[in-house]
Order: C-alpha cells, then sequence, then structure tokens
C-alpha cells in the first residue's frame, strides 16, 4: 500500500482521482496508522470500522477527515468527551458533516477533546487525556486537542474543531499545525453542541494552508437552519493561494509583546515579523488598548452563555438520568455524576453572572467591555490589514502543570480570545520551535469576512519556510 503520511489532503484526494489510490486504501491506510499510534496519544474517542461517505466532487474528494466530538453525525455517539452524554447517539447531521460529505470526504471517526469545550489542555475529558505527539509528557492544547494532536501525527491529513475563545488556534500552535477560526457566522453552527452560542465557531486543522483554503470552501456559506448563520457571499478561498505579501500593512500590538511571553516565542515571532518585511508587508505598531480585561470579560461572557446552554443537560430527555426519589434530585444527581469539575465551574461562574444582583454588575459590564475590545479591532484595521500576534505566550505546557490552578490554564488563552469576542477571522500556523522541540506558533488575525488575506500570507510564509513539514517521531 501506498504511504501517504507525508501526503497533504489536497494530494490524497488527486492521487484518488488519477487511480493511484483507492478511496478504500486511503481509509484504511489511516485506521491502521490510527490503530497503531493512537494508544499512546489518546486523541481519537471513536475510529469508524467503515468510513462515512458519500459520492461527491470536490478538490479534496476521498481525504479521510476527523471530527472533533461536539459536532453531530446522524448515527454517531456524540459525547463532547462528558459522562452526561456517553451514550447519546446523534438523529442527525451537522451541516458542516452533509458538507464534507456532498465533497466526498470520508469521515473517519471523531477526536478527544476538553469536556463540553472547557478547557486549554484536553485534560478535561471522560476519556481521559491526549497526549502532545512531540512530547508525551505535554498537553496538545485545548479544548480541540485531540483534532490538532491527530493530525500532527499525520494520523489523518485533516479535521474539524470548534473555537470558542481560542480551541482550535491554540492546540494548532502547541501541536504545530494550521489552525483556523472563521469569522463568526461565516460556518454554520447547526449541529455544533452548544458553549458559547455568540463566540463558538467551527474551523479546519490542517497541515498547510492549501489544504485549509479548500476545506473553508466546502463548510463554509450560509445556513437557513442556523439564525447567526451569515448570508454573505462566499469566494473561492483557493484563490488566495499566491505568493505575495507585498505592501501589505501587518499591525504588532504592543500589548501582546509584553511582560508574560516567553522569550523562545518572541523570538520566533520576531523571525516571523523578518521573513514578511522581505517580502515587502509593512510593519506597523499598534495599540489594543483594552486587551488587559480580554480574558475577565470572555470568561463572564462564555461561562453565561455555557450555564444558560447546558441547563438541557437534566437528565430526562437524553444523555446520563441518576436515581432519584423526586424530579430535583434527578437533576442533581444527574448532573453531579455527569458533568466534570471544570463544567460545574463554569456553570457556577456563569450562572453567578447571570444571577438578580449580579447581572447588571458582571454580565451586563462584560458585554459593555466586549464593545470596546471590538472597537479596538475596528480602529486597528483603519491602519492595517492584519495584526500579527503569538497564538500562547508558551510552547505546550506539561501534564497536570495548570490542573489545579484554573487562572493559570485561562491567562493561556490571553491571546486568542479578543478574536472570538471581536468575531473576526484568525489563524495559528507553525513558526518555529524552542530549544526542547516543542512547536511555537504565531497567530495572524484579520478584518471580518477576510479569511482569504490570512490564506494568502500564511500561504506565502509557508512558501519559505518548512516548519509545516516537520512531524513528530512517533
Amino acid at each position: 500500500m501506498k504511504d501517504l503520511t507525508f501526503s497533504t489532503g489536497c494530494a490524497i484526494a488527486q492521487n484518488i482521482k488519477d487511480g493511484k489510490v483507492s478511496p478504500d486504501e486511503a481509509h484504511s491506510f489511516f485506521k491502521e496508522r490510527i490503530k497503531k499510534l493512537d494508544p499512546q496519544l489518546k486523541s481519537f474517542v471513536e475510529i469508524y470500522p467503515d468510513p462515512l461517505k458519500e459520492e461527491g466532487a470536490s478538490a479534496l474528494a476521498g481525504a479521510p477527515i476527523a471530527i472533533k466530538d461536539n459536532i453531530c453525525i446522524k448515527g454517531k455517539r456524540i459525547s463532547c468527551a462528558s459522562k452526561i452524554l456517553s451514550s447519546h447517539i446523534s438523529v442527525y447531521d451537522a451541516t458542516v458533516i452533509g458538507r464534507l460529505k456532498r465533497a466526498g470526504l470520508q469521515i473517519i471517526g471523531t477526536t478527544n477533546m476538553d469536556e463540553f469545550a472547557f478547557g486549554s489542555s484536553t485534560e478535561n475529558s471522560c476519556y481521559g487525556t491526549t497526549k502532545n505527539p512531540w512530547d508525551f509528557s505535554r498537553v496538545p492544547g485545548g479544548s480541540s486537542g485531540g483534532s490538532a494532536a491527530a493530525v500532527a501525527a499525520r494520523l489523518v491529513p485533516f479535521a474539524l474543531g470548534s473555537d470558542t475563545g481560542g480551541s482550535i488556534r491554540q492546540p494548532a500552535s502547541f501541536c504545530g499545525v494550521v489552525g483556523f477560526k472563521p469569522t463568526y457566522g461565516r460556518v454554520s453552527r447547526y449541529g455544533l453542541v452548544a458553549f458559547g452560542s455568540s463566540l463558538d465557531q467551527i474551523g479546519p486543522i490542517t497541515t498547510n494552508f492549501s489544504d485549509c483554503a479548500h476545506l473553508l470552501n466546502i463548510i463554509c456559506g450560509h445556513d437557513s437552519k442556523d439564525s447567526t448563520s451569515t448570508p454573505k457571499d462566499v469566494v473561492d478561498f483557493t484563490q488566495a493561494l499566491k505568493d505575495e505579501a507585498k505592501n501589505v500593512k501587518i499591525g504588532i500590538p504592543k500589548e501582546y509583546f509584553a511582560q508574560g511571553l516567553n522569550q523562545e516565542v518572541k523570538k520566533a515571532l520576531d523571525s516571523v515579523i523578518e521573513v514578511f518585511k522581505d517580502k515587502g508587508a509593512k510593519i506597523t505598531e499598534i495599540s489594543l488598548p483594552h486587551t488587559e480585561y480580554a480574558v475577565a470579560t470572555y470568561y463572564i461572557v462564555a461561562s453565561s452563555e455555557a450555564s444558560s446552554n447546558l441547563q438541557r443537560f437534566d437528565g430526562i430527555r437524553y444523555g446520563l438520568r441518576a436515581a432519584g426519589t423526586n424530579l430535583k434530585d434527578v437533576y442533581m444527581n444527574t448532573r453531579g455524576e455527569g458533568f466534570g469539575d471544570e463544567a460545574k465551574r463554569r456553570i457556577f461562574l456563569g450562572t453567578y453572572s447571570l444571577s438578580s444582583g449580579y447581572y447588571e454588575a458582571y454580565y451586563v459590564q462584560a458585554l459593555k467591555v466586549r464593545r470596546l475590545i471590538k472597537e479596538d479591532f475596528d480602529k486597528a484595521f483603519n491602519k492595517v490589514d492584519v495584526i500579527l500576534t503569538p497564538t500562547s505566550p508558551t510552547p505546550a505546557f506539561k501534564i497536570g502543570e495548570k490542573a489545579t490552578d484554573p487562572l493559570s490554564m485561562y491567562l493561556s488563552d490571553v491571546y486568542t480570545i479578543s478574536a472570538n469576542l471581536a468575531g473576526v477571522p484568525a489563524v495559528s500556523f507553525p513558526c518555529g520551535f524552542s530549544k526542547d522541540n516543542l512547536p511555537i506558533g504565531a497567530q495572524l488575525i484579520g478584518k471580518e469576512f477576510d479569511e482569504s488575506t490570512l490564506i494568502r500570507l500564511g500561504y506565502s510564509f509557508q512558501n519559505v519556510t518548512d516548519f509545516h513539514k516537520k512531524i513528530p517521531a512517533l
């Protein structure tokens, strides 16, 4: 059988089109690779014995893809890595799943995650912790850590994740792959189990920008089943796969390069700036003055929405049902047994923020600051085309290192959450390695619905570097 380990999704699809590989052979190759290597990584929740697919024509037809375990697939388990949903079978396809099937991709299985996407390390899962393929003692990031680890280890050429405050981009940074969060509303959320409804967005995790552009072409577009889905026309993102950065105005926010940034990360970002300078880009220092309030704002807004969304898990309609002598006991016992510690923490925080006497002081204030953060970006984009930042303050941290310190864990999202609060697109891509051979990611943030510029700059960077071609030795 042809070795597809180093093949991109586009290359696999082209091999299938040319008759060099059959779709079944492609599926079997990656299924066997998963069976061999994933017991160490724990990146997958479920591997399907037969791929889910339909006849379809696209540039990625026939290529296998993995799906984060919070995106509904008809007839398959959808658990969000939570005990409370561990036996639940989805009765419908998410919109993105239907689009993948019609494009001819093969869905190979579901990937591990932080429970209900609550976390930055994929340690909060009822299935256990996913390992970083570059160093098994470290986290892969979260909450889409399973998808990022699987792609980094080349267990699958690409995957889907979801991003509420960095849950695609931060694990992409930690694992050395490309993770793209589209503009809010660009991709339908229908069939994505909700965390923070005003923040969530589905996006691709790939090894390169070409695969990323082709996946975005498939999953983006208006959906009448999602009231937040934008009717804006979707461009052909593959048209942005050009090595062009000349005269692009890149803003460097001073707040993202202040105290707390690991020096190895800073050095890697400095090298990214030099690459873009050599390509003729214009580098400008900018300010996003409300950045210091982003973490507090995000955790009030996101937890409030999570508290509201998780009310549906009551032990009555679906999922786990614990015993109880009355309705209140059923509710309390089900949630007590079914939710993990971090899920309970988010529910408590959100419920408190929405409660009588605190709603105005916390939730309403957070919404006002969110507006100010959005205005920071609007003002910045009057001066620059894109913004370049680190994705994370540090490379991947040790498993267990922040598990008992929630605030420290939350601060690992400091560079990613603002893009969700503002609803703008952002992408993380590999730009270097630490002295411990851990990947380092850079982040590009763009104007609303201007994913194409991010793809163009990322492709331009990858055209003269090889960080995206490096894979961990498993």
